[in-house]
């Protein structure tokens, strides 16, 4: 990423003169593709791709009433409430350290991963990376309190407690996940299947959960991999919908490092629970093999997702480039899952 550059300031800037959500309860996914693009060598094209993104979104939703210390409560869960929710938490960052605010609320918004089918906390993952590497400044910080208060206004616990204690690894309990009987549902209706779906919530619980942070770190970094692969074989089912168990749980492994430790085993419990709810939703049944990425550098496999044009296909592929960075030498899965996405989002 080119830190000299002010371009994902200037985009930042922009998407902030339009809503969270569009035609009702489409997320606005500005903010999230063009951190991607900028870190990602691709920031030339961030404006132009802006022009054409921006036709699809709407204005900023009017204010209701000011949300307080006091009466936070009541509001979290309630769309409605996001622009009150976006000054709440406005006010907050500009009053104490953005990561002070961000350990405070990060484990009262966690439970409510499943809001908007997972974007608020990818959103805040996109701006967390972007302060962590690139320090604070009055755009980065404010997409902050912008990804905070989409979180809080669309808050949504999934319909079954899910309290992983088991000792399988993150591959071995994706592999296992079972599908939900009703296929092409919205998210809210395929959460409402989980709990009557035979084995999910026991494969769900039977991931590890180690004590140790570094431990977990380790564990959720499995996790977006396994995910991300997983994608490869199985993207076919929702090539949209699926990329958010990769994408989701990568968020809250780029925000670790700003949380307390104290915060992380938790925050791997529920970023699986929410990779194993879209996975149940929308993977396939049967894989299907992924196009061969071997002769493509990650950069060209990322500049494929933005000729692509779409957010998904461009948010996917960062956390792709992500999984290929860590693997073994000679292992392209992960950017070959990036292909598929681009393939199956152009189908």
């Amino acid at each position: 990423m080119d830190t000299t550059s002010p371009t994902l300031g200037e985009a930042l800037q922009r998407l902030h003169a339009s809503g969270p959500e569009f035609q009702g309860f489409l997320s606005n996914h500005g903010p999230m593709a063009v951190e991607a693009m900028v870190r990602n060598g691709q920031a030339g094209t961030v404006h132009r791709w802006l022009d054409t993104y921006e036709n699809k979104l709407e204005g900023v939703p009017g204010a209701r009433t000011r949300i307080t210390d006091a009466n936070w409560p009541e509001a979290l869960g309630d769309p409605g409430r996001v622009t009150d929710w976006t000054a709440y938490f406005t006010d907050l960052v500009a009053e104490r350290p953005w990561r002070e605010v961000l350990a405070e609320w990060w484990p009262r918004l966690l439970p409510g991963i499943a809001g908007a089918a997972t974007h608020p906390v990818i959103r805040v993952g996109h701006a967390v990376r972007s302060l962590l590497a690139e320090g604070e400044d009055a755009p980065r910080t404010a997409e902050l309190a912008h990804a905070l208060g989409y979180w809080a206004a669309r808050h949504l616990l999934l319909p079954a407690a899910v309290r992983p204690a088991g000792g399988a690894t993150p591959a071995e309990a994706l592999a296992a996940v079972p599908r939900i009987a009703e296929q092409q549902v919205t998210p809210v209706r395929g959460y409402a299947q989980l709990p009557s779906t035979p084995g999910w919530l026991g494969i769900t619980e039977s991931l590890h959960i180690p004590d140790d942070p570094e431990a977990v770190r380790a564990g959720l970094t499995a996790l977006v991999r396994a995910a991300t692969l997983n994608y490869g074989d199985y993207g076919h089912g929702n090539g949209i919908m699926l990329v958010h168990a990769a994408t989701a749980p990568n968020a809250v492994l780029r925000t670790l490092p700003a949380l307390p430790r104290e915060l992380w085993a938790s925050s791997f419990a529920v970023a699986w629970a929410a990779t194993s709810a879209i996975t149940a939703i929308y993977a396939a049944d049967t894989a299907r093999p992924a196009p061969d990425a071997s002769s493509l550098t990650p950069e060209e496999v990322f500049e494929r997702a933005v000729a692509n044009g779409n957010e998904h296909a461009i948010k996917f592929a960062d956390t792709a480039l992500d999984v290929a960075a860590a693997s073994e030498d000679g292992d392209t899965r992960a950017l070959s899952a990036a292909l598929n996405a681009v393939r199956l989002i152009d189908e």
